[in-house]
């Protein structure tokens, strides 16, 4: 098998000493046995999983079924494998020596492949891109958009990226990857835990980072005013819609809420969403009305997240880190 036949596997691990020492690399999932004994097809996997793990979060089903199923079926003899080790911060690449063998005597993991450790390389040897794709958050996947630099490490004439006289160009490109991810996660965990009322209590106390005195209105209401909003003990009065539909703001919509305010209030729009075409020109027509779109949000939740709520850190939980950025000119 050639080099461009082989794949390329990335692996993570809390027992270093099996990996380097033992010269194995592994995964858990102890309950749900011999891999061996499930037939062979992604369909068979989930079906033995979901008995085993009746439990389960949906979203996670097709990712775990996804990792045994490779770990067992996919990975051949040959192929290389790249490994972070935690203590020592070195990149370890491997080789594959085995085929899958069910070890019911482990403590944790069970399910196990030899390898033959090729090199133990600085991660300071390697581009910001390089170490962004094998610190993925799964336990094991296929390395793709590195391959080719990981794989030339083996080589004698390996230059390092510490080394290197230019700059990292893969350094902005994780950033924007890693600022997009994120960006994705906040929408998508507000459109799965707060929908109507929740998500009226969650804008409320966003308000409220912001120094906005907040009163929700009662539910069942009719106004339409969801959330009543103050700077300060004095007018003006701020009133707050919010909807959590899927579907762009039609211009009706806002129009609902300029007919429920009054001489001198001024109106709030909020949405996990968008606004229409027509919508968004009533809005730039109509200054005391400020409409807040889901990507806008999100850039408030960011800058406000410190002081939100704890149940709502929980819901959303980010943590904060500071992240390499292109140097400017």
């Amino acid at each position: 098998m050639t080099d461009t036949e082989k794949k390329t596997w990335g692996i993570h691990t809390q027992d270093e000493a099996l990996f380097l020492k033992d010269n194995k690399i592994a995964i858990g999932w102890k309950e749900i046995g011999n891999l061996l004994d499930i037939p062979a097809t992604r369909d068979d996997f989930k079906e033995k999983y979901i008995h085993t793990f009746p439990n389960a979060k949906k979203g996670s089903i097709p990712t775990s079924v996804g990792m045994l199923y490779r770990f067992c079926h996919e990975v051949q003899i040959g192929d290389y494998v790249v490994y972070p080790s935690k203590s020592d911060r070195m990149i370890n690449i491997g080789e594959v020596t085995s085929s899958y063998t069910y070890v019911g005597d482990a403590h944790d993991y069970i399910h196990q492949r030899d390898v033959k450790w090729l090199k133990h390389i600085p991660r300071t040897s390697f581009s910001q891109g390089a170490l962004y794709e094998i610190g993925s958050a799964m336990t094991f996947f296929a390395v793709k958009n590195y391959t080719d630099e990981f794989l030339a490490a083996l080589d004698k004439g390996f230059k390092k990226a510490s080394t290197a006289s230019d700059e990292d160009d893969t350094v902005g490109a994780t950033a924007d990857e890693i600022i997009e991810s994120t960006k994705d996660f906040i929408p998508k965990e507000l459109s799965r835990n707060l929908k109507g009322y929740s998500l009226e209590a969650f804008v409320a106390d966003l308000l409220r980072t912001m120094g906005y005195r907040t009163m929700i209105s009662p539910q069942g209401g009719d106004s339409g005013i969801d959330i009543t909003a103050y700077k300060d003990e004095l007018p003006p009065r701020i009133l707050v819609q919010v909807k959590s539909v899927d579907s762009d703001i039609k211009e009706a919509t806002i129009q609902s809420l300029k007919g429920a305010m009054r001489e001198g209030d001024y109106g709030l729009f909020i949405t996990l969403s968008n606004y229409t075409k027509n919508a968004q020109k009533y809005l730039d027509n109509t200054p005391i009305i400020r409409g807040i779109n889901g990507t806008e949000l999100v850039d408030l939740i960011l800058k406000y997240y410190g002081d939100l709520d704890d149940k709502y850190k929980k819901m959303i939980p980010l943590k904060m880190v500071y992240i390499p950025v292109p140097k400017e000119e």
